[in-house]
């Protein structure tokens, strides 16, 4: 800023003064100069009255000036026309390249840059322009950069001496010249080694941004610098492609950072785990061992008042002892101090004869005193004798203590549904805490109500995980079972006692209590276990093809008795399974059964026949050989016909029509048709108003058919005698029509509203045989018209 500012002042100075370079210095007294100190005018730009000082002098440094800047002139134009020639070979040299390398998407930029750059040099360095003898604008004007040499030489020249004028003006204009040279050869730019860290500056702002990157040198560059600069031989590539690939690295980085993170923060949790574990385990250990030493100092403290008592004991017996015998002693002591003085006072008594009485008596004394022996001898010793503590107990429960507690009592698990089959059960059971356990013994038996349950055979098993499969068990029997825990420092109390169940035995169907109509069909089972079971299913399976097994299966849950009516589809075939359910689980199939829906299929009830009607093999042919009083003596059950010789059949109580036929001999009188349930047993079919009934019998001019229901009958005749009578209840249309099968003709139908379900009934008047036939579709004829 200094050369500035003083190229500025000396541009106004020439404003004022043309012909003048500068303002001379004022000349100061010789005392001052000898002291070697110079002294300036504070006024350089003052009045014209101090121009005039060294005038000659000043005129030919002006005149040498000029001649300078012309010589610097010429020079400047010189180069620039090589700059410019240089320019162009620059150009060939930069198309070339950019096919090389395959920048020619960046040549016209790189051009324009060129061009840029040559006009900048062209407007930086202009031709100098010539100007009078000791003008300072031309100076100006020719080169800004040279100003601070030029201030320099100017002042030196003011304050210089004479004598040495030339030669420091000479000096002056060397150093200008070299460094408008350094300036020029910048502002030729590209061809150019040495360029000056400012003029780099001015450069890097005026051009483009980086656009490709040096692998080499890690940085961002110009195109223009991989041809021409310093990363020539350098690997480069786009600067899109190099940011792309820096920020995969960068993401793969990272996601290898968030790996560690993740692994660190696990790594920490995990460590937080382990410290917590640590401090439980000395809890335990303190625990434990805080337990064990404290039963070893009882154990300590009861053989220290075991041994103090007998020690005790023993003191007091000693002291009894010395006591007793002290008192022995002080006793013979005073007799024998009595004695001494009885015998002192005998031998001073004066009188003889009385001393000759009592001396005698007391010689005797004396010899019998003497005659006693006086034990001198310690009754017990003083010293204690040795006892020998037993430290075993203690020693044993030192060695017990180990840094491994003893396991605490398990947690037996309660049984979790279908776990079990008929034979097999899984137990299991956990632990609350972090004990080491070698293994369990698990322990088990059946439960039974008797009172001998206690006497049952235990069974051990020992198990290293914390499950078992119990095998050869019975089907649907409770067992119960307790476990305990092992390791080195010994056994845990044994858990709760948990009860479980095996899964229950098949159930058995009662295929001749089955009954089925073309909508549906009763089954009945029973169970082969003495305990009861939770509930059943129900397993069918629709027979698609039957040659081939093709089935469609589908299941009915949660059925808690032994019967179930099931819903079925019109002239089918079904296979039907059961299977029973517990806690434990579900049993194995039961054997299946095989129901056709194309009629109705009932069985007899045989708890309803009367003692004189009998059921033949088939289940479906009674019959009656002699016929004696009906009310015999023959042993009748509750429920069966005493009066009538029938029977009740079993129909599925199902609403719609059933059909079946019966098949009579012409010379058998019967009673066939429907009853209630309740109907009389001390009566007659049809005789009541819970009963509807054909009844045949034979006069001696014809056969009579009534049609029966509380005694009544319609009067009709038939005259072709019917051996196969068909029988169709209806419960829709309220109806109970009865035909000849053989000829499908329709009998008699009754028109009633029955209460509740009905079902067959069929009774013997006279020795005969009625086959019924079921499971027959209905046939078409039977329709009214």
């Amino acid at each position: 800023m200094s050369s500035r500012s003083g190229s500025a002042r000396e541009y106004e100075t020439s404003d004022r003064s043309p012909g003048l370079s500068a303002f001379p210095p004022v000349p100061e007294s010789s005392e001052n100069e000898a002291e070697g100190l110079i002294f300036y005018h504070m006024d350089l730009y003052g009045s014209k009255e101090r121009f005039d000082i060294f005038p000659e002098e000043l005129t030919g440094q002006d005149d040498r000036s000029l001649g300078d800047t012309r010589k610097e002139s010429a020079l400047s134009s010189e180069k620039f026309q090589r700059s410019q020639e240089a320019g162009y070979d620059l150009e060939k040299e930069v198309a070339e390249l950019a096919k090389m390398y395959g920048l020619d998407e960046d040549r016209e930029k790189e051009l324009e840059l060129l061009g840029g750059h040559l006009e900048m040099v062209e407007s930086r360095w202009p031709p100098a322009r010539t100007e009078k003898a000791g003008s300072q604008g031309s100076i100006y004007n020719a080169s800004k950069s040279s100003s601070p040499m030029k201030d320099q030489s100017q002042s030196t020249k003011q304050q210089g001496l004479p004598g040495e004028a030339s030669q420091d003006e000479e000096e002056n204009k060397a150093r200008a010249e070299d460094k408008a040279e350094s300036h020029i050869g910048s502002g030729e730019g590209l061809s150019s080694s040495d360029m000056s860290d400012e003029w780099n500056s001015q450069a890097v702002s005026e051009e483009e941004a980086a656009d490709v990157f040096c692998s080499t040198c890690k940085m961002p560059i110009r195109a223009f610098d991989k041809l021409f600069g310093e990363h020539k031989d350098h690997e480069v590539a786009q600067l899109p492609s190099a940011v792309e690939s820096e920020k995969e690295e960068i993401h793969k980085n990272m996601c290898k950072l968030e790996e560690q993170i993740a692994q660190m923060e696990n790594f920490a949790s995990h460590l937080e785990e382990i410290f917590i574990t640590v401090e439980e385990n000395f809890g335990r250990q303190e625990q434990n061992f805080e337990v064990h030493y404290n039963d070893a100092v009882q154990v300590l403290a009861q053989k220290y008042e075991e041994q103090l008592e007998a020690l005790g004991e023993e003191k007091r017996q000693k002291l009894e002892a010395l006591y007793g015998q002290l008192v022995s002693c002080g006793e013979h002591l005073d007799t024998c101090k009595e004695l001494t003085d009885a015998t002192q006072e005998l031998y001073l008594e004066n009188d003889k004869a009385n001393f000759m009485k009592a001396a005698v008596t007391m010689v005797d004394r004396l010899e019998e005193f003497l005659k006693k022996e006086v034990d001198l001898e310690l009754s017990t010793l003083p010293d204690f004798e040795e006892r020998v503590i037993d430290f075993s107990e203690v020693e044993q429960l030192m060695n017990s203590i180990n840094t491994i507690p003893a396991p605490c009592a398990p947690v037996i698990n309660p049984q979790a549904p279908n776990t079990a089959t008929g034979t097999s059960l899984r137990v299991c059971w956990g632990l609350f805490s972090d004990d080491t356990v070698e293994c369990y013994q698990l322990c088990y038996k059946p439960v039974s109500n008797e009172r001998r349950s206690d006497e049952q055979a235990e069974h051990t098993l020992k198990v290293k995980e914390t499950y078992c499969t119990i095998t050869n068990l019975l089907p649907n029997t409770q067992y119960e079972f307790w476990v305990s825990a092992l390791n080195a420092s010994g056994i845990s109390p044994p858990s709760e006692r948990a009860v479980y169940v095996t899964a229950p035995s098949p159930p058995t169907i009662k295929n001749k209590k089955i009954r089925s109509c073309e909508n549906a069909a009763l089954v009945c089972w029973e169970s082969r276990d003495i305990n009861p079971v939770d509930s059943y299913t129900v397993e069918l399976s629709k027979l698609i093809d039957e040659e081939n097994g093709d089935t469609i299966t589908e299941s009915i849950v949660g059925i808690p008795n032994c019967e179930v009516l099931i819903h079925l589809q019109p002239t089918q075939s079904y296979r039907i399974c059961i299977r029973a359910l517990n806690l434990g689980g579900s049993s194995e199939r039961s054997e299946p059964v095989l129901i056709h829906t194309t009629g109705t299929y009932f069985c007899l009830n045989e708890d309803t026949a009367h003692p004189l009607l009998a059921i033949l093999d088939d289940g479906f042919t009674i019959a009656c050989d002699e016929l004696e009083n009906p009310e015999c003596d023959l042993p009748v059950y509750d429920n069966s016909f005493t009066r009538c010789i029938g029977i009740l059949g079993s129909l599925i109580p199902f609403p719609g029509k059933h059909y079946w036929e019966v098949e009579v001999e012409e010379d058998t009188e019967y009673r066939i048709g429907v009853a209630f349930e309740n109907t009389p047993r001390h009566g007659y079919l049809g005789a009541n108003n819970s009963s509807w009934c054909m009844r045949h019998i034979i006069t001696p001019s014809r056969h009579k058919y009534e049609f029966l229901h509380s005694g009544m009958t319609p009067d009709i005749r038939i005259t072709a005698p019917p051996r196969r009578i068909g029988i169709l209840l209806d419960y829709e249309n309220c109806r109970l029509s009865f035909f000849n099968a053989d000829i499908a003709q329709h009998l008699y139908a009754f028109n009633s509203h029955f209460q509740h379900y009905v079902h067959p009934c069929f009774a013997l008047e006279t020795p005969g045989i009625l086959r019924i036939h079921t499971g027959i579709a209905i046939p078409r004829w039977t329709a009214l018209p």
